[in-house]
C-alpha cells in the first residue's frame, strides 16, 4: 500500500468508471435481479486486473474538460452494454408478435428486468435467449471487449462521432431484423391460419370462427414454437457468437 502512487489511483478510478458502466448495462449481469454488491465486486476485480496494463497520457489540466472525459469513459461502457441489450429486445419483440397472433395479447406477465408487462411468449423466449447467451459464452465476449477497449480506445480518448451515432441507429433498426429472423416460422404459420379462417368465414358463414379460431391458433402457435426451438437456438447462438465483431466496430468508431 505505501508504494501506491496518486497516478495509479487516478488510473484505477478511470478504469473502474468504464468497467462498471459495461458491467451495469451488459445483458444478464446488468439485470436488476443481480445484486449491486455482485456488480460492484465484479467491477472492482476486473478493474484491479486491468489497470496495471493501462497507460494514462497527460490528463487535461482543465477540471471541466476532465469531467467530460470521465463521462466519456462511462459512455464507452453504456454504448457497449446498450448494443447487447438490443439483441434481447429483438427476441422479446418476436415473442410479442407471436403472442399477439396467438391471441395472447392480454396474457401478460410482469418482467422484473424491464419493470413492464410483456407477453408470456416473449418472456419465455427471452429467458431461453439468456440461457443460450450463457451457453455460447456470450458474457465472455463482453469481458474480452473490456480488455480490448483499452487498446482501441485509450483512457480519456473517447470521441462521439456522427458515424458512431449512425451505427447505433443501425443497431436499433436491427431489433426488427432479429425479431423477424427469430419468429418468422411461427409468425408465418399463424398468418396462414388467419388467412385460412378468413376464407372459411366467407365460404361457410355458419361456422363460428371466433370460437373455433382461438384454440386452433393457440395449438398451432405452441406447436410451431416447439418445432422451431432447434432453429431458434442455432440462430441466436450464431448471432451471439458474431456479436464480438459489432463491439469491435463500435470501439473503432469511438
Amino acid at each position: 500500500m505505501p508504494q501506491i502512487t496518486a497516478e495509479q489511483i487516478e488510473i484505477f478510478i478511470f478504469v473502474f468508471l468504464r468497467v462498471s458502466a459495461i458491467v451495469a448495462t451488459m445483458p444478464i449481469l446488468g439485470n436488476r435481479q443481480v445484486p449491486i454488491r455482485v456488480k460492484g465486486g465484479l467491477s472492482l476485480v476486473i478493474a484491479f486486473l486491468i489497470f496495471p496494463f493501462v497507460e494514462l497520457h497527460t490528463p487535461p489540466p482543465d477540471i471541466l474538460l476532465l469531467v467530460l472525459r470521465m463521462a466519456g469513459e462511462i459512455m464507452v461502457g453504456i454504448t457497449l452494454g446498450f448494443a447487447g441489450r438490443l439483441l434481447f429486445a429483438g427476441v422479446q419483440l418476436a415473442g410479442q408478435l407471436a403472442g399477439f397472433q396467438m391471441g395472447f395479447a392480454i396474457v401478460n406477465v410482469f418482467d422484473p428486468i424491464t419493470s413492464s408487462q410483456v407477453s408470456i411468449i416473449a418472456q419465455f423466449q427471452y429467458l431461453l435467449a439468456m440461457l443460450i447467451f450463457l451457453a455460447v459464452d456470450g458474457h465472455h465476449i463482453f469481458l474480452y471487449a473490456i480488455a480490448e477497449s483499452y487498446k482501441i480506445v485509450p483512457l480519456l480518448d473517447f470521441h462521439f462521432s456522427g458515424e458512431l451515432t449512425q451505427s447505433i441507429v443501425e443497431l436499433s433498426k436491427g431489433i426488427f431484423i432479429v425479431a423477424i429472423k427469430v419468429g418468422a416460422t411461427v409468425i408465418v404459420a399463424l398468418l396462414m391460419i388467419s388467412i385460412g379462417f378468413g376464407l372459411i368465414a366467407r365460404t361457410v358463414p355458419q361456422i363460428n370462427i371466433l370460437i373455433v379460431g382461438f384454440p386452433i391458433k393457440i395449438a398451432i402457435g405452441l406447436i410451431g414454437i416447439g418445432l422451431a426451438l432447434p432453429a431458434f437456438a442455432r440462430m441466436l447462438g450464431n448471432i451471439f457468437l458474431n456479436f464480438g465483431d459489432t463491439l469491435n466496430m463500435l470501439l473503432h468508431l469511438m
